[in-house]
């Protein structure tokens, strides 16, 4: 039977959000190439969405700061955006996106920690199998049976930190439906901005990236225009993850893999090996499971 048509819409709106996180590393790596570090970069976007929600809902300000699970919100979105901007901006795009995907994993958890949701075999099945697909990506080559899979990198880790964040974001978006959705992408972008840009603040003060460079027409406008792609892009994951099971928002944004692995691999961003081509097609396949299964 067909799905209902506000259950395609919340689907689709959580497609686009996909490619917008799919496609986003491009933009990143060209402003990266001016001077502006992706932390920089990620801040500045939020904080152009925060005041533009602030001008259009002033009253979502007082939700924010008198519920306290949208702190929580708060803190999710900007280590999320801040994790996963900064990995796909300085590594292998298709590696990170595949780890960034354990999202699946945490999600399951999660979910039954913070919303109660049962835990069934099949959605367990379909964890392992993503889970296992991640660990052939983390394999290092050569090591043999010995070798633990860990992040043997800064991108790595940042992915898989990513990941955990963005399930603990969706969870709560959806733990906080009847909040209204200004309240909710308020508190998103303000943690986008807040974490980023101290992050950036605290890394330029140990020399370890550069300061923004001056202010350019050549990277002003690029950010205005992320900004509002990213306002619109946040609006629809809201859209879709509060309207739609944790689980089921997990495994729709899974798509993400798709875009990004296409685009980077068209645009020599990223490599797909065996290890990343086996890796995400268990990945895949766990989605492709979750779509076809009643829990």
């Amino acid at each position: 039977m067909s799905l209902p048509a506000a259950r395609w819409l919340a689907v689709l709106a959580l497609v686009f959000n996909a490619l917008t996180w799919g496609v986003s590393w491009w933009p990143f790596r060209q402003l990266q190439a001016l001077g502006l570090h992706p932390l920089w970069l990620t801040g500045f976007i939020y904080a152009i969405a925060v005041v533009v929600l602030l001008a259009a809902r002033p009253a979502a300000l007082h939700d924010v700061v008198h519920h306290r699970a949208l702190w929580v919100l708060l803190l999710a979105s900007g280590a999320t955006n801040a994790c996963f901007n900064w990995a796909v901006a300085i590594g292998d795009v298709v590696r990170v996106v595949l780890l960034f995907y354990l999202m699946p994993l945490w999600t399951l958890l999660l979910s039954r920690l913070l919303l109660g949701e049962r835990i069934s075999a099949r959605g367990l099945v379909r964890v392992a199998l993503a889970l296992a697909g991640a660990l052939v990506v983390l394999w290092p080559a050569g090591g043999g049976l010995q070798a633990l899979p860990l992040p043997r990198s800064l991108p790595d880790a940042l992915a898989l930190l990513g990941g955990f964040c963005f399930a603990l974001n969706n969870v709560m978006l959806r733990r906080e439906a009847q909040r209204s959705e200004s309240a909710r992408a308020l508190a998103m972008f303000a943690g986008g901005t807040t974490i980023s840009l101290l992050l950036a603040a605290m890394l330029t003060a140990a020399g370890a990236t550069p300061a923004p460079p001056a202010l350019a027409w050549s990277w002003g406008l690029a950010v205005l225009g992320l900004a509002a792609w990213f306002l619109a892009s946040n609006l629809s994951l809201q859209y879709g993850a509060a309207r739609l099971p944790a689980n089921t928002t997990a495994v729709v944004m899974l798509s993400e893999v798709f875009f990004a692995s296409a685009s980077a691999v068209a645009l020599g961003a990223g490599s797909l090996g065996w290890r990343e081509a086996l890796g995400a097609s268990m990945i895949l396949g766990g989605a492709l499971l979750a779509s076809v299964q009643r829990d």
